[in-house]
């Protein structure tokens, strides 16, 4: 039985340099991606703007729609893309039409943490193996990749995966071994499974609602446990660890508590579950940004 979270646990991206969460109020957020400011809506952010209802200073903002969606306004031309970086590893910005920009900075919390898990195996002489289900843009590919691991990196969208190998370009890592497969990740790791393939350590950032690469629906709550099952299956003799990462208010730090600890219940280790977040630099609150949930031997 492994050992549950006593309390969930706040942790801050707070190592960035080309990225700062400036300001915060009714219901928007004010961010620097490297030399150019966006200010985006944020459901989280729901106290008032200390320096008044009008904001000064942006590049773009994005004007939320009454009827859904919205779109962007630039005060001045902006590239259609641009690189942040995050000590060694480079990502491509670029503001989209529903809001995003390719990279959610507060997951470099967990980025730190696993690369050095990753570059204390390896130190040890181990080769890890990783898999990053709903990889998104593969930020956390890369920082696996770049702390020496060799990644499968999975999701079901191709435009994604194709920005993914992008980012794996900027940071250098086109030499990495890393898989890019376009496929829905529950049908993929069954397909693993009857491949006899192991993984030491997984990664995975499930959303609320999807639809997988041939339009299966995927539904967070009625799948999540069936997945992790799924995942299981696929861990090695010696995993490392597994991450779980949430953004939807569905789930809390104690229910990821309550399934790692149904899932590795005849494994030991260690459970850490909580917020993640980021600073916010005009006034020290924090924005939380998300759940997630960390067993490691």
């Amino acid at each position: 039985m492994p050992t549950p979270a006593q309390r969930p646990e706040l942790i801050l991206a707070n190592n960035w340099k080309d990225y700062e969460l400036l300001d915060t109020g009714n219901g928007m957020k004010q961010e620097r991606w490297g030399a150019y400011t966006l200010v985006r809506p944020d459901p989280q952010i729901i106290w008032p703007r200390r320096n008044g209802d009008v904001w000064e200073k942006w590049d773009g903002f994005y004007h939320r729609s009454d009827t859904g969606g919205g779109k962007w306004e630039f005060r001045r031309p902006l590239p259609d893309h641009w690189k942040i970086s995050y000590g060694s590893l480079a990502f491509k910005i670029h503001p989209t039409s529903f809001k995003h920009t390719g990279l959610f900075p507060e997951q470099a919390v967990n980025w730190d943490w696993f690369s050095q898990k990753i570059r204390t195996a390896k130190a040890a002489g181990r080769e890890i193996n990783v898999l990053n289900l709903f990889g998104y843009t593969g930020a956390a590919t890369c920082a696996a990749a770049a702390a020496g691991a060799s990644v499968c990196h999975v999701d079901a969208a191709e435009g994604m995966v194709k920005w993914c190998k992008e980012n794996a370009a900027l940071s250098g890592l086109s030499a990495a071994p890393i898989r890019f497969i376009t496929d829905d990740c529950l049908k993929f790791v069954r397909r693993e499974i009857k491949r006899g393939r192991h993984y030491d350590a997984i990664i995975m950032d499930p959303p609320t609602y999807g639809r997988g690469s041939s339009g299966e629906m995927w539904k967070l709550e009625d799948h999540l446990w069936e997945l992790l099952q799924e995942c299981q299956k696929l861990l090695s003799d010696q995993p490392l660890f597994f991450l779980i990462n949430a953004y939807t208010a569905r789930l809390s730090p104690t229910v990821v508590d309550n399934l790692l600890t149904e899932l590795f219940r005849q494994g030991g280790g260690r459970i850490t579950c909580g917020e993640v977040g980021l600073p916010v630099k005009c006034d020290g609150k924090t924005l939380p940004c998300g759940i997630y949930g960390r067993w490691e031997k």
